[in-house]
């Protein structure tokens, strides 16, 4: 319910006519025999948000999962994927501690984990950018390995996403942005907050400069929890600032 405040709020700062409003199911799911929660919720979503998709929609709300949904919905072989997120969300059925597909999520744009799921053929790994990571589990650590990170310091070099997604030879560009991968000082709305982030303005300019050489194919904010209406207005400067730099 959380997710769904902040979803509300932030919808009350953009531009009526430009927003489809896609009421989820909130109730418990199940997980339909796997290692998933809300399994049945889940495949509901990504109903609700393919029915929707057009060329360069920003999907707003939700956790993760919602990116799984976006990119299932549209033509993703020549895409590459930028992850901006505290957590890299690689964990599986098989290595999650909680059940909760959200992080799994990055596992599954790489075609990996549940089937029902997963993308099909999935993001080659060579077409991911992760920015920001900080809070891994030992599962998640190979995997993690096998991909290219920017961590918060390289993003003092305002090209080096840029250059980074250029390098993947990819002709557009989804970004995902968690925005847990904000430092604490610059957002409390989120489940978990992790130190040492990034800040809305680093992430903003490398946004922009990203934007400048490869086309969007589209764009995620996920993860905007605040547990208060308080919250959630000392919140929205910083997102709407990131809203901004990829519309």
């Amino acid at each position: 319910m959380l997710l769904v405040d902040g979803a509300s709020s932030i919808a009350g700062d953009l531009p009526r006519k430009a927003t489809t409003v896609l009421d989820v199911p909130v109730e418990a799911g199940d997980a339909l025999g796997t290692d998933v929660h809300r399994l049945s919720a889940l495949k509901q979503v990504r109903e609700l948000i393919a029915s929707e998709m057009r060329a360069e929609t920003i999907v707003i709300g939700g956790d993760c999962s919602v990116t799984v949904a976006a990119l299932d919905a549209i033509d993703h072989d020549d895409i590459a994927v930028v992850w901006c997120d505290a957590h890299p969300d690689l964990h599986t059925p098989e290595t999650s501690p909680s059940g909760a597909f959200s992080g799994m999520a990055l596992s599954a744009i790489l075609g990996e984990g549940e089937p029902q799921l997963a993308l099909s053929p999935g993001i080659d790994r060579g077409r991911v950018v992760l920015v920001g990571a900080r809070v891994i589990d030992d599962d998640e650590a190979e995997p993690l390995s096998r991909l290219t990170q920017l961590n918060v310091e390289d993003l003092d070099d305002v090209d080096a996403l840029a250059n980074a997604v250029a390098a993947t030879g990819a002709s557009r560009v989804w970004v995902h942005i968690d925005v847990d991968v904000l430092d604490p000082a610059e957002i409390a709305g989120v489940s978990t907050a992790a130190p040492f982030g990034i800040t809305a303005s680093a992430l903003s300019a490398a946004l922009r400069a990203l934007r400048s050489r490869v086309p969007l194919a589209g764009a995620t904010i996920a993860g905007f929890a605040p547990r208060t209406p308080v919250d959630a207005v000392d919140d929205l400067g910083a997102i709407l600032r990131l809203v901004a730099a990829i519309a």
